[in-house]
């Protein structure tokens, strides 16, 4: 830039509208900013608020006599660097901002290119320490990208300079690929050298955040999440994103090079633990984005890794050590990707001729009985129902629990195998009647804990605090397992109690998981090791006279789930539509500490989601007025998967806005509104704060914008739960109406034949 000829310090001129000579009636109710030039003067002006930026900067290239063109130019927030643009004008010319006159962006991206390409040391942190913040701007962007800049900082990065430098160029990096153009062309290699950088104990916290988020971008830009029409490779092969286009890469291209790097993924479970606390967010998010999109071929080798590292151990202490808004968001995420996990191992065959890892854990289970094999009166292979299972078939002995029953029943004779052997050898001794069939316990309590946790396959959880008994799933089994053996031995019961002793213990698991997120581990030991039967079974007669015994069935509980998940998919439509419509949101003023500097520029926002789900339009307005079908009237918009969660009760309203809802509380002081939500970005703060007028638009919005999102599944509001718990029971009451209606027997439970021997057979045509 060349030097701007003024008196620095003293010049004053005033940017008025041509044809006016400068002069306004009410000239002097037009604030005064300071502009710092590049070189160092300073010149004080008064601002039209109805220039254009480019108009602004024309007359004041002009007042100053420069004598390159205007367009090389550009006003910026001397403090904050923030780019001077129309919709921030108003706001900068009130609030007299200090700004600065720099070059355009477009210069700025070219030397900025140009200074990578140097390789000074010091040049080039200065550079990238800048890059950082002028890379989310649209135009620098794009400049960047077609000199070759993004070519130059990977190449900064594969280098890796000074640990600062190698921070300012990730975290530049991670702010491009906020774009949903232009980075393509990453390759192998590079995820790869991130997977390095990451898994390094060399690399300090502020080199791991930008490199975590890095990795969960690129697994979250999948084909399946782009915006507009898919093409589909071939009628098998999964859909591919167009030419050019970002979202290539997904969970196996990620994956793979994680795989590459030993310890990776235990590097990121470790950082749970991180006292850091924005590194633990960055690997909680890492870890949900990978659990939300882990493709089929992967699925058991990642969610068995997993496992090993102890992952669920370390987010329940994550509950316990932190209780900031932005990790509750995730730690819910977590809790509903878990629901997705144990549901798709329920629903998973057993298959021991097939899956070798199947028939590993039945032999272990075997081993560790010291049973032998046998033969009963009929001369049949008499092994599996020594162990308490009703046939030898296991594909139908696990038919209901899957993988999931299988597991729990290995991880309770893990825990103690000479118990394990000690008690069936016991029941062994005893007559065939009087046998406690262990095996079948086992299966059954799987059973009662996924139906109280609703391990239904929701495509979002309804509950709205913390679960640390969901994630120690298999200790909590064993604890049950452990009171159903007790139960079945202090009451002297025999084979045709199984059902009386299983409503015992559906009784206690209502009782010592209730309000879990509240109670110590060792409270839940003691209410299934201590408890008396006599006092269980008093409790549970009474429960029976208030609740009806047919909802207990298991053809009833089957209902039930199906009806909760059509439940939960009407809730979720019904949330989605009221964000497709919009609303007007008052905006909020940022309680915290760090952002409560930040005021909004308008009084009133206006939101709407577009038909693709992808982002949120919105328009700033010191007044509503009649929005328009469509996007048309709404300029701005965020990227939901730039959102990382929705966190609640944040902000306050403005105290001089005009309210016309009488539930939008006072803001007499600055106190966060219950009303209020933000949404929250993994690396930029906030990204809107808003305050609801209603407690029902309160809900809507941060439950619908939690469903729409990619790798969350809970809901903030009661409001929500309460909803689908309502419609559950509803339908499930209309539906036995119908069946009771017509007097239909419902039996207890089902028992499915053998399967056929072999494929000789047809299925005859019933209407002939």
């Amino acid at each position: 830039m060349s030097t701007l000829n003024s008196n620095a310090g003293a010049s004053r001129s005033t940017l008025a509208p041509s044809g006016t000579n400068g002069h306004r009636p009410k000239s002097a109710l037009i604030p005064t900013n300071n502009v710092t030039l590049k070189e160092g003067g300073t010149v004080r002006t008064r601002i039209d608020p109805t220039l254009t930026v480019e108009d602004v900067v024309r007359q004041l290239c002009v007042n100053l006599k420069v004598t390159e063109p205007a367009s090389n130019f550009a006003l910026r927030d001397r403090d904050t660097d923030e780019l001077v643009v129309d919709e921030n004008l108003r706001k900068v010319i009130k609030n007299k901002t200090h700004l600065k006159l720099v070059n355009a962006s477009n210069i700025e991206a070219a030397e900025t290119v140009q200074k990578l390409r140097m390789r000074d040391e010091r040049t080039l942190r200065l550079s990238l320490f800048s890059l950082q913040k002028f890379i989310k701007e649209d135009g620098f962007a794009q400049e960047f990208l077609n000199r070759g800049g993004l070519r130059e900082l990977v190449d900064v990065i594969d280098s890796q300079h000074g640990h600062n430098a190698l921070a300012y160029a990730l975290t530049s990096m991670q702010n491009l690929m906020d774009h949903d153009y232009g980075w393509s062309t990453l390759d192998d290699a590079f995820i790869y050298k991130v997977v390095q950088i990451l898994s390094s104990s060399n690399s300090l916290v502020n080199v791991c955040r930008p490199a975590t988020a890095i990795l969960k971008k690129l697994v979250e830009a999948d084909p399946t999440n782009a915006p507009g029409p898919l093409v589909a490779s071939s009628s098998r092969s999964p859909p591919v994103a167009p030419p050019g286009s970002v979202y290539r890469y997904g969970f196996q291209v990620v994956f793979e090079q994680m795989r590459k790097v030993k310890g990776s993924l235990e590097t990121v479970v470790n950082r749970l633990g991180s006292a850091d606390t924005a590194m633990a967010l960055h690997s909680m998010m890492l870890i949900n984005s990978l659990l939300s999109h882990v493709n089929d071929d992967r699925w058991d080798e990642f969610i068995s890794e997993l496992e090993q590292l102890n992952v669920r151990k370390a987010v329940v202490r994550l509950m316990s050590d932190h209780t900031t808004d932005e990790l509750t968001s995730s730690i819910l995420d977590f809790q509903a990707n878990i629901v997705r996990v144990t549901y798709r191992k329920k629903s998973t065959l057993v298959e021991p001729e097939v899956e070798p890892a199947h028939n590993t854990a039945l032999q272990y289970i075997w081993n560790c009985s010291k049973v032998q094999e046998g033969r009963d009166d009929e001369g049949e292979v008499l092994k599996w129902r020594k162990l308490g299972f009703m046939s030898e078939s296991l594909l139908q002995e696990f038919q209901d629990v899957g993988v999931l029953g299988l597991d729990c029943l290995r991880h309770f004779v893990q825990d103690d195998p000479e118990f394990f052997s000690k008690i069936v050898l016991e029941q062994l001794s005893r007559p065939e009647e009087r046998r406690c069939p262990i095996a079948r316990a086992s299966n059954e309590m799987v059973e009662l804990l996924a139906e109280y946790w609703a391990i239904y396959a929701p495509q979002y959880s309804t509950s709205t605090a913390y679960q640390p008994l969901l994630l120690n799933f298999y200790k909590v089994h064993a604890l049950a397992t452990n009171f159903f053996l007790r139960m079945w031995n202090e009451s002297g019961s025999a084979a045709a109690d199984f059902t009386r002793v299983v409503a015992l213990a559906r009784s206690q698991v209502n009782v010592a998981l209730k309000r879990e997120n509240l109670r110590a581990w060792h409270e839940v030991e003691h209410d299934f090791l201590d408890c008396e039967y006599r006092a269980v079974r008093d409790r549970q007669m009474k429960e029976l006279e208030a609740e009806d015994d047919l909802l207990s069935k298991v053809p009833v509980r089957n209902l039930r789930a199906k009806v909760a998940n059509e439940a939960r998919e009407f809730v979720r439509q019904q949330r989605i539509q009221c964000l497709l419509q919009g609303a007007w949101f008052v905006n909020g003023i940022p309680t915290s500490t760090t952002n409560s500097a930040r005021r909004p520029h308008a009084a009133w926002r206006f939101l709407r989601l577009d038909n693709g789900l992808k982002y949120l339009h919105y328009v700033d307005s010191a007044v509503k007025f009649p929005v328009r079908n469509g996007l048309e009237d709404l300029p701005d918009r965020i990227e939901i998967a730039a959102i990382s969660q929705i966190a609640t009760g944040t902000c306050a309203p403005p105290s001089n806005i005009i309210r016309d809802h009488v539930d939008l509380p006072p803001a007499s002081t600055l106190a966060a509104s219950p009303l209020s939500f933000s949404l929250l970005s993994a690396n930029e703060g906030s990204l809107a704060d808003q305050v609801a007028p209603d407690q029902a638009r309160w809900a809507d919005w941060t439950d619908g914008l939690n469903m729409v999102r990619k790798d969350s599944g809970h809901v903030t509001s009661e409001e929500t739960a309460s909803y689908v718990q309502a419609l559950t029971e509803i339908g499930l009451k209309i539906k036995l109406l119908d069946l009771s209606g017509a007097k239909v027997d419902i039996p207890s439970g089902l028992v499915a034949g053998p399967p056929p021997t072999n494929t000789d057979f047809f299925f005859s045509d019933l209407g002939a």
